[in-house]
């Protein structure tokens, strides 16, 4: 009986914790749906497109 009620107990604690990060999850989500993010600034003219390194990489067998 006593193993049963702990494996309840374990149970309901993971099933409260799951819940408790999914509210956070939410919440967090929420913040930053709201936050108002800036305009990416523009590319200076005679800057080619890709500046990245996956940009300059041409060796395809990597």
């Amino acid at each position: 009986m006593e193993t049963l009620v702990l494996i309840a107990v374990i149970v309901l604690a993971i099933a409260v914790g799951m819940r408790w990060i999914h509210l956070l999850n939410a919440q967090h989500d929420a913040r930053i749906s709201a936050y108002r993010f800036s305009e990416p600034m523009p590319r200076p003219p005679g800057l080619p497109g890709n500046t990245g390194r996956r940009g300059r990489h041409t060796d395809a067998d990597r």
